[in-house]
């Protein structure tokens, strides 16, 4: 065989090892890429956090939730003062430093500033106050810590975990508040369902999840 032919054919076989090398890079690379479906649950867990979505989608149980388990304010006011550790226990969710308790109340709607409302409700206790907010702002984790379901490990890091809060805020006042007439409220009488953050026992500020004006 000339020198010409040999060199050929060790080219030929460079080329066929080449070919063969690249296939099976190919091939490992294809094995080790799942393809993923725009919209399906993989896409979206890939994208970007969406505090607005994830609003969306728990507000309809953390609602629920509230709703199922809230005593009345009368009886709630009665048990805290009785024993505050005994009613917190029995009735709230314990998050970060101060406890998260639901409540539902109906009465009557005195003055409001900057969207927060004092509401009269017969039988509490002299001394404790009732006020709910009504937006458009709404502030607190009340609607996000409340069912205890969601915590803090199952975000990236505290930014996300405080817009989650921010998104349910959101979620909740486009669907329960987004028709309430704030300007007419005052004098009238309202059926609140919610949730507060026990700072100070003998002031609530109720977060809603239902509120109905009569």
């Amino acid at each position: 065989m000339t020198d010409t032919a040999t060199t050929t054919n060790k080219a030929g076989r460079r080329k066929i090892i080449v070919a063969a090398a690249i296939g099976v890079l190919v091939a490992a690379i294809a094995l080790d890429t799942a393809v993923v479906q725009i919209g399906s649950d993989a896409d979206l867990r890939q994208q970007a956090f969406d505090p607005d979505r994830f609003g969306q989608d728990a507000f309809p149980d953390i609602r629920d939730g509230v709703i199922a388990r809230a005593p009345d304010a009368t009886t709630l006011a009665t048990a805290l003062a009785a024993d505050k550790s005994a009613a917190v226990a029995e009735y709230g969710t314990t998050a970060g430093a101060f406890p998260v308790l639901p409540v539902q109340f109906t009465g009557v709607v005195g003055e409001g500033k900057s969207g927060i409302f004092a509401v009269t409700v017969d039988g509490m206790p002299e001394g404790t106050g009732i006020r709910v907010q009504t937006g458009p702002a709404i502030n607190g984790t009340e609607l996000r810590d409340i069912s205890g379901d969601i915590e803090f490990g199952a975000f990236t890091n505290q930014i996300e975990y405080q817009d989650a809060g921010a998104g349910i805020n959101r979620a909740m006042a486009a669907q329960v508040l987004a028709d309430l007439d704030r300007d007419t409220l005052s004098g009238k009488t309202i059926t609140v369902t919610g949730a507060f953050t026990m700072i100070n026992p003998k002031n609530w500020l109720v977060t809603p999840v239902a509120l109905e004006v009569q």
